[in-house]
């Protein structure tokens, strides 16, 4: 790397990293609070809803925030475009929203889902107006800003959150917080960010972003859809107890290998891109990325898996002690959870939207046969499944990557193998 974006890298990594300690650090207490003053059907409640807010915030984006981060020749014009676009979207999608509830509340055959499902669409119009913001400080690695709007707003939500739980709120406290914090997160990117939008709406401009832009919300909606499917199978067919035990787990699993490849992967995919015309760098630094985030996250992960029961019960109480075993499953898939992440960054970073998007096309498909095969079975069965279709879908995200920039899956797992091995025998350890 030149020394310039080699600083900037560095820079924007320490600041990611220092967001990602503060900021899961911070969720991941609350949530220990909130756990324990509410019961798993009122968390279930909120899962239910996730499928659908995924894919309003995904329609929010449209895709153009990575078309943004993508492009290397923004304009004040393009940045106002998409502004205004995307406050249109927000306010379509929380109409619609808003108009399903009954229908989503009929679907689970939960009425206090109707109120539940019109308050939270409040959170797609708040997001419209800070989108922009938020994309553009990543696409110049000003993680600092970030930071800054990201612990802030989380920590006084949970407060709010917390505090209405305490005084018998129920599962009101958990829309306050998620609502309070996307207000808070929205108010303090626009007082940190200098950018203001001119009066300006080009037609053209989205259209010059739309082909990229199109794809990546293509596979964004997909990807939100599919990822959110178990949640909605589960909250059908089991009962919203069940769900919320599924959700804690899935919560409690992915906060470690998730929340450490966000850090990494938020930084890689505006580094790659604006290097995205020398292959060898490219190559070189997915390899460096690839190899930290194992070094970190897979004893992490096993570790998790292996100390699952004394973990739940220690921070949740015994309450939540049917999600034990789905912690352990969950905990295994989310070791190829960063290897995802990168190998698809370097896709977006290409400008290759159209491999991106086929590859969503054929995970979608593996998960829909999982849960046809395996819901009659149970969760559990599905879970098995899910990691079935986890280590088959990293074959297909690495798959294009050898051609690209030469680096296989064969080789990836080579250099992945030490890492493993490692992990593999202080979990057996343990």
């Amino acid at each position: 790397m030149t020394a310039s974006l080699k600083t900037k890298t560095i820079h924007a990594l320490s600041w990611s990293f220092i967001e990602t300690i503060g900021l899961q650090g911070t969720h991941f207490i609350i949530g220990v609070i909130l756990a324990r003053l509410l019961l798993p059907e009122q968390f279930g409640l909120i899962a239910m809803l996730s499928i659908f807010m995924a894919v309003a915030q995904s329609l929010l984006d449209s895709g153009f925030g990575s078309a943004l981060i993508q492009k290397q020749d923004i304009t004040q014009t393009d940045l106002s475009s998409v502004f205004y676009f995307n406050i249109l979207i927000g306010i379509a999608a929380a109409g619609l929203l808003s108009i399903s509830a009954p229908y989503i509340a009929t679907f689970y055959n939960q009425p206090e889902l109707i109120a539940l499902t019109r308050a939270m669409s409040l959170i797609i119009v708040i997001n419209s107006f800070s989108l922009i913001q938020y994309t553009l400080a990543a696409k110049n690695l000003n993680f600092k800003t970030i930071t800054k709007v990201s612990v802030l707003s989380n920590v006084i939500s949970g407060i709010i959150g917390i505090s209405m739980a305490y005084n018998g709120f129920g599962v009101w406290s958990l829309v306050s917080q998620q609502i309070s914090r996307s207000f808070l997160s929205a108010i303090l990117l626009w007082i940190f960010n200098s950018w203001r939008p001119s009066l300006s709406f080009s037609i053209k401009s989205l259209k010059n972003m739309f082909g990229y832009g199109s794809r990546m919300l293509a596979s964004g909606l997909l990807n939100q859809i599919f990822n959110n499917l178990h949640l909605l199978v589960i909250g059908r067919i089991f009962t919203a107890a069940s769900l919320g035990f599924f959700t804690r787990a899935k919560s409690l699993s992915e906060l470690p290998a998730q929340s450490i490849t966000s850090m990494v992967g938020r930084v890689t995919f505006p580094v790659f891109s604006s290097i995205q015309d020398d292959i060898p760098r490219i190559k070189n630094g997915m390899k460096k990325a690839l190899t930290t985030l194992a070094l970190i996250t897979f004893p992490i992960m096993i570790g998790l898996a292996v100390t699952a029961r004394p973990v739940v019960l220690l921070l949740f109480t015994d309450k939540w002690a049917e999600s034990i075993p789905y912690v352990r499953l969950l905990s295994i898939i989310g070791m190829l959870y960063p290897l995802h992440v990168i190998n698809l960054n370097i896709l977006q970073a290409l400008g290759r939207s159209d491999l991106f998007f086929r590859l969503e096309v054929i995970k979608k498909i593996l998960i829909v046969i999982n849960i046809a095969v395996t819901w009659r079975w149970g969760i559990m069965a599905m879970i098995y499944g899910m990691l079935v279709i986890s280590i088959i879908s990293y074959y297909f995200n690495s798959y294009y990557n050898k051609f690209m920039i030469k680096y296989s899956f064969t080789e990836q797992l080579f250099d992945l193998l030490p890492y493993i091995i490692i992990s593999s025998i202080m979990g057996l350890s343990v």
